[in-house]
């Protein structure tokens, strides 16, 4: 079983399903509440170990009721959370999320603990990096925090995985240390100075990045490397909520890239995992096992192999 390293922020999301998004200013009444663990970290290192990897995490909590309730469900699901790190006299980091009945959604972060994840925190997960095949970072904690985090996981010698989200200006030094960028297409428009992913990506590839895999929702997922450029088409699905289903995504695509396949099997992984993840509510509730994802590649047109590919990515 191959292992993933993931270094990210973990919350506790509040989530209300409203008939449409309020406008600035508006009080409206929700549908719906429920409330369940996300934070694009903890997100990825569930939908990992789902996927079939063993999977360390790396992070921060707060010292309270959701910090308890948080760790305990990631070691459920049989994560290791030993590099996780209680902080005292601090809150936990919260989402509140509305969510559509079309599945769209908006989000107010409050990073509580995740501000405090440090190079110390990257630094107890070292052991973990030298096992793995594949570290996989966020930026919902510092940017200098991930910077060391890529660093170790490069003497590591691990693939780096980055999903640049929330979009944020990161110094030139961060590229060359990230061999997948993961954005979706705001983030390539933000990073890559460009409204057009194709161009956004060769921007990003200019920069260092080994290569950069966009997101694009309902429309797929495009890849581009030095070599070449090629698309992978969606999978279509009842969409139920779109929250997690990026996380789902870049899971799948880190989880396939640990096991050694190619790049564009890596992403058609990591779109069925992120498409079956729009059909249920939630972060981490509607995060897909494997077995799923490996049924609906097998009755698409997709040309999957499960087996190790000779032309596997390997870091820079």
């Amino acid at each position: 079983m191959v292992k993933v390293v993931v270094v990210g922020s973990v919350n506790m999301d509040l989530i209300v399903r409203v008939s449409r998004l309020p406008r600035l200013g508006e009080t409206m009444s929700g549908e719906g509440f429920s409330m369940g663990g996300g934070g694009k970290g903890a997100n990825q290192a569930v939908a990992c170990a789902r996927l079939g990897a063993r999977v360390t995490m790396a992070g921060c909590v707060g010292d309270d009721d959701f910090g308890k309730r948080l760790l305990s469900d990631l070691v459920s699901e049989g994560i290791d959370c030993a590099p996780v790190r209680v902080c005292p006299s601090v809150n936990t980091g919260v989402a509140l999320i509305a969510v559509t009945k079309e599945g769209e959604n908006a989000i107010i972060l409050s990073p509580g603990a995740n501000a405090l994840t440090s190079g110390e925190d990257v630094e107890r997960a070292a052991v973990a990096m030298k096992e793995a095949q594949v570290a996989l970072f966020q930026l919902e904690i510092p940017t200098a925090t991930v910077m060391v985090g890529l660093k170790k996981a490069k003497e590591a010698g691990c693939l780096t995985v980055l999903d640049p989200a929330p979009a944020a200006p990161l110094p030139d030094e961060v590229w060359p240390l990230v061999d997948v960028a993961a954005p979706n297409e705001i983030e390539a428009a933000d990073l890559g100075g460009s409204d057009e992913p194709t161009q956004a990506a060769l921007r990003l590839l200019e920069k260092g990045a080994g290569c950069v895999v966009v997101s694009l929702g309902g429309e797929g997922a495009l890849a581009v490397t030095r070599d070449r450029t090629f698309s992978v088409p969606a999978f279509p699905v009842e969409v139920v909520d779109t929250t997690g289903a990026g996380d789902a995504f870049r899971a799948g695509l880190a989880v396939a890239l640990a096991e050694g396949k190619t790049l564009e099997e890596a992403v058609m992984f990591g779109t069925a995992a992120g498409a079956l993840a729009c059909t249920a509510l939630g972060a981490q509730s509607s995060l897909p096992q494997r077995s799923a994802v490996l049924q609906m590649l097998s009755s698409s047109s997709a040309r999957y192999s499960t087996e190790k590919s000779q032309t596997a990515l390997k870091p820079k």
